[in-house]
């Protein structure tokens, strides 16, 4: 077992204090649209496909191995999966249950595959366009968007290219003309076998692997994480069909040679980027399943 380390009052509530105020520059507009009843075709996605609620994105969490000390920590006793101890207020071991060890024993397994393999940086965003193949207009996904280069011409697109899409969270939504045009056929039971660290959905996904997992991840690799998956979703919807310019977002022609050179270093750059949170993941996984963060005392 690890020795737990213990914050003071001052010093935990500073890093809660700092968690809030950096989610809330996401949290807040999307709680402004939505009470104006006001759809994002972007931003949406990250509070409409994820199930993490905006007050909870906002809530700090410390992790495991970590004792909140002062009469401020008894209000964590508030919440589920945390107990008193000697020195102050920890997340309870005996919380972390059977169901939560199996969601840890996928995400370490999925993850650490995920992580051994090289980056394939040539799918160029085409699942969007997948998911609009044939479609009719008033049909598709974001029908209040203009396809940029209407119905024909992005038809065309997906015919000219190869799509080569392995998450099956993607491709799930293509149409079923688009299906068949796929060079891969995921499924959730290959989702182990076939996810790779160049894919911006694997990637994006990291937010959900780290909230799955709460409140036994840390506040702060979750934050990471969701900003990652933030940055992602933009470029994600830049090289999409749709004509985003009314919401400030330029194209990432991936119809042409540039834009798909374009989209190719983005995504390198996000693989990069994701390869540190990945692993620091991995590491909580194995932190709780090896049983390494301390007992309360």
């Amino acid at each position: 077992m690890s020795t737990a380390v213990v914050l003071a009052e001052g010093e935990w509530r500073a890093r809660e204090l700092a968690h809030a105020e950096r989610m809330r520059a996401w949290t807040v507009p999307h709680q402004e649209r939505r009470a104006r009843g006001e759809k994002h075709p972007v931003l949406d996605f990250l509070f409409t496909y994820y199930s993490y609620r905006p007050g909870h994105l906002e809530r700090w969490q410390p992790g495991p191995g970590v004792v909140l000390a002062g009469p401020a920590g008894r209000r964590f006793l508030d919440r589920a999966g945390y107990a008193e101890s000697a020195h102050g207020v920890a997340l309870d071991p005996g919380a972390f249950t059977g169901r939560r060890a199996r969601t840890a024993e996928f995400v370490l397994r999925l993850l650490s595959a995920t992580a051994s393999r090289s980056p394939r940086l040539s799918c160029f965003g085409l699942h969007e366009w997948a998911m609009v193949y044939r479609e009719p207009a008033d049909s598709v996904r974001h029908a209040q968007v203009p396809l940029r280069l209407g119905s024909a011409d992005t038809d065309a697109v997906v015919e000219s290219m190869d799509i080569r899409c392995g998450h099956f969270d993607a491709f799930r939504f293509f149409t079923g003309p688009a299906r068949p045009r796929n060079t891969l056929a995921p499924t959730r039971e290959s989702q182990v076998e076939l996810e790779q660290p160049g894919c911006l959905h694997a990637n994006m996904d990291l937010f959900k692997w780290a909230y799955k997992l709460d409140p036994f991840v840390p506040a702060e690799l979750v934050g990471d994480c969701f900003e990652l998956a933030a940055d992602i979703r933009e470029l994600d919807m830049r090289a999409s069909p749709y004509d985003l310019s009314g919401y400030g977002y330029s194209p990432v022609r991936v119809e042409t040679a540039e834009g798909r050179a374009d989209y190719a270093r983005a995504q390198a750059a996000f693989t990069r980027r994701a390869e540190p949170l990945r692993a620091r993941l991995i590491e909580v996984c194995r932190t709780l399943l090896d049983g390494r963060f301390a007992p309360l005392e």
